[in-house]
């Protein structure tokens, strides 16, 4: 995408001018959340896989925005999203 711009040949006297539009492809899920159970007071990790590394990724625990705390530890690897949520209550579900 950073690509997009004009680009000029330039032979001194004449000059030809380009617009180039970069698509940036969609990011698809290659692989998509599962359903967990957990006990209470155990950690669970969930997990998903998307098509173009480095994606941001937003959790969120129903219209909740979560972020990295004792509780939850977000982790992005490539194309691998984790979110652990550590000491699971049934307020957790």
């Amino acid at each position: 995408k950073s690509d997009s711009d004009t680009y000029t040949c330039d032979i001194g006297d004449a000059q030809s001018r380009a617009k180039l539009v970069v698509q940036e492809t969609p990011v698809l899920f290659k692989k998509e959340l599962q359903n967990e159970e957990a006990k209470e007071g155990k950690q669970v990790k969930l997990t998903c896989e998307l098509s173009k590394p480095g994606t941001p990724v937003k959790w969120m625990k129903g219209d909740t925005v979560l972020y990295a705390s004792e509780k939850y530890e977000l982790k992005q690897r490539g194309t691998v999203a984790e979110l652990i949520i550590r000491d699971v209550k049934s307020t957790d579900s």
